[in-house]
């Protein structure tokens, strides 16, 4: 399954990265900034802005997930086309049943056992939802992350696009200031928590199948533990890659 410039004037000096730092950047460490960022970051996304934000893999970059305007930004930002739609991030695991169709038992048992945690997955899409997350082709990637910062964001806004943060190409930010230096331009917010568990990305799974599942991505979920989840229902997670 395939997954699914502007002109600026000279400078007058040298300049590097550190000196268009985002303002509105926040260290979560403290209760009082933790509040006035998340509380930021999710009014920055009500008005369409893109803003990072820690998970338990790498940092993402994320939009509103029913804006296609702000999705477009996302990828522009990060140098993507239509053809790599970003995955969609929820706060609770009941929000899958609002976002997909015709969930296996084998997805059922994988969420169970993973969310909150790295496994993404690839269901069918409701077909009433009103977004334009790219070439889908009719399905949408859902995770639930483990981090309480990104939780407690996601309880605010909703359901948010949300892809690593890095440029395409280049490796995904473990800590803010490299999410910065390759998005800063881009993002109106960073909620700053500190280096992530990363590099190791989340697992993705093709839970579009009814019998069975494929790995589209493996990442910090294995294959073998995979495999012990869903042999409870009869199932098995195969890796084509």
């Amino acid at each position: 399954m395939t997954t699914p410039i502007w002109q600026v004037a000279p400078a007058t000096s040298p300049r590097n990265w550190h000196d268009d730092l985002v303002s509105n950047r926040f260290e979560t460490a403290d209760e009082t900034a933790r509040e006035a960022g998340i509380a930021a970051a999710a009014l920055a996304v009500q008005r369409g802005e893109l803003v990072v934000l820690p998970t338990d893999t790498v940092y993402g970059v994320g939009a509103d997930a029913f804006d296609p305007a702000a999705v477009r930004r996302l990828l522009a930002a990060k140098g993507r086309g239509r053809e790599m739609p970003p995955p969609v991030l929820v706060s609770t695991a009941t929000t899958l049943d609002a976002l997909a169709v015709g969930i296996p038992s084998y997805a059922r048992a994988l969420v169970d056992e993973l969310w909150p945690g790295p496994l993404t997955l690839v269901c069918r899409q409701q077909t009433s939802l009103q977004w334009d997350l790219g070439d889908t082709r009719g399905t949408v990637a859902v995770r639930m992350p483990d981090h309480d910062v990104a939780l407690a964001l996601l309880g605010r806004t909703g359901p948010l696009a949300v892809s690593s943060a890095n440029r395409t190409g280049m490796e995904a930010a473990t800590d803010a200031d490299q999410a910065e230096e390759m998005l800063g331009e881009s993002v109106e917010v960073i909620l700053d928590a500190g280096p992530t568990q990363g590099p190791l990305a989340s697992t993705i799974v093709d839970a579009t199948g009814p019998n069975g599942g494929r790995v589209l991505r493996l990442g910090a979920v294995s294959l073998e533990r995979l495999n012990e989840i869903v042999a409870s229902v009869g199932a098995e997670i195969v890796d084509e890659g």
